[in-house]
């Protein structure tokens, strides 16, 4: 693809709230690092890795997807063996997320979201057994491989991201919603046995949601992360302590655990107050309007399963991370994409963000006269 048509079908305001993202995130650390007296080695890494993301996001725009799609079930088998592979390498806070070697360490699962979503657009464009109930097993059985892997890390959190994922893509590939309802009811109806088998820690988690504290009292257990990141978000009012100032010297009400990845949303509602978190929210909503637009403008049915899986992907890890801080949904360890520090979360966000332009600069053609008619 020549150059000037390159930049004149790239889509611009995609990548300038990507850019604006990331700058947050940036300021987020800073301020995370600030807060906690550290010397600022978590901004450092994030600023070299920037670069490195910004020349994979540029490398995966060069080949057509329709020649990157000839390698969806390779990239699918690699990210299943990385992510048994972990078991090799020494556990990280009690959980074995991570391949190391050295200084430098790679999760796995943040790779294998980006493989599955590849894996389903594969699968689903060629076949039409979705369409019936029976068909529904291929792609769950696609899904549910690397959501055991990463429940066995364990990583509750990460493995919660597939399947609205899965539903997203089998509803755009026009699997008959009556099935994908009765999919659901049966997952409903399955929640106490999950409930059974789920550990204690695991369960106070989804408890503390309820439980109340009285005036001036900060749990202990479970809901410390979430009454911290509650405080810290009040802390920060409108305005954020950047403009208005602290308004306590009171060091501890200004802690929170993982503040530069889990909890880096509520360290910018404290440094920029509600004001810069609905900057924050509009551009992660603009981040999604612009790849279900590009969905929309492809004609290629792998490519538009490509974005929409990549746009459902976004939305459900901004859900997930923003719901766990504000006490709508259990804490979980989730990372906000662009924003939260991490090599392995910023390089995925990159490569799928990647083939979201990718799909957008070679809008496509039709392989069938209607691949995504809804047959009710």
């Amino acid at each position: 693809m020549h150059a000037a048509v390159w930049t004149r079908r790239l889509p611009w305001s995609l990548v300038a709230a990507t850019v604006a993202l990331a700058l947050l995130g940036c300021l987020g650390i800073a301020r995370s690092e600030e807060l906690a007296g550290t010397s600022g080695w978590h901004l450092t890494r994030q600023l070299v890795w920037l670069p490195v993301c910004t020349v994979a996001t540029l490398l995966v725009t060069v080949p057509s997807y329709r020649v990157l799609s000839r390698y969806s079930y390779a990239s699918f088998g690699v990210s299943l063996v990385l992510l048994v592979a972990v078991y090799w390498f020494p556990p990280v806070n009690g959980a074995q997320r991570w391949i190391r070697f050295g200084p430098l360490g790679m999760q796995p699962s943040e790779f294998a979201k980006l493989a599955c979503v590849l894996a389903l657009a594969r699968y689903l464009v060629h076949r039409e057994s979705h369409r019936q109930l029976l068909g529904l097993l291929v792609p769950l059985g696609l899904t549910f491989l690397p959501v055991v892997l990463v429940l066995k890390e364990p990583d509750l959190g990460t493995a919660l991201v597939f399947f609205p994922v899965l539903f997203a893509m089998l509803f755009a590939a026009g699997a008959r919603r009556r099935h994908l309802a009765l999919v659901t009811l049966l997952a409903v109806a399955m929640l106490p046995l999950l409930w059974a088998q789920m550990s204690r820690e695991q369960r106070s988690r989804i408890t503390a949601l309820s439980e109340q504290t009285s005036a001036g009292q900060r749990p202990t257990d479970d809901g410390y992360q979430l009454h911290q990141a509650k405080q810290l978000l009040a802390l920060g009012g409108w305005r954020g302590s950047w403009l208005a100032g602290e308004v306590t010297p009171d060091r501890s009400a200004y802690y929170v655990p993982e503040p530069h990845t889990d909890s880096i949303a509520v360290v910018l509602g404290e440094r920029f107050g509600l004001l810069g978190w609905g900057v924050m929210l509009a551009l992660f909503l603009w981040l999604i309007h612009r790849a279900l637009a590009i969905a929309q403008a492809t004609r290629e049915p792998y490519g538009r399963l490509v974005a929409i899986g990549i746009a459902a992907l976004l939305a459900t890890q901004v859900t997930i991370n923003l719901g766990m801080l504000v006490g709508l949904l259990p804490i979980t360890g989730l990372a906000l994409p662009l924003v939260s520090y991490g090599g392995s979360s910023l390089l995925a966000n990159a490569l799928a963000l990647g083939l979201l332009l990718n799909v957008g600069l070679r809008p496509g053609y039709e392989l069938t006269n209607e691949p995504f008619r809804f047959v009710d």
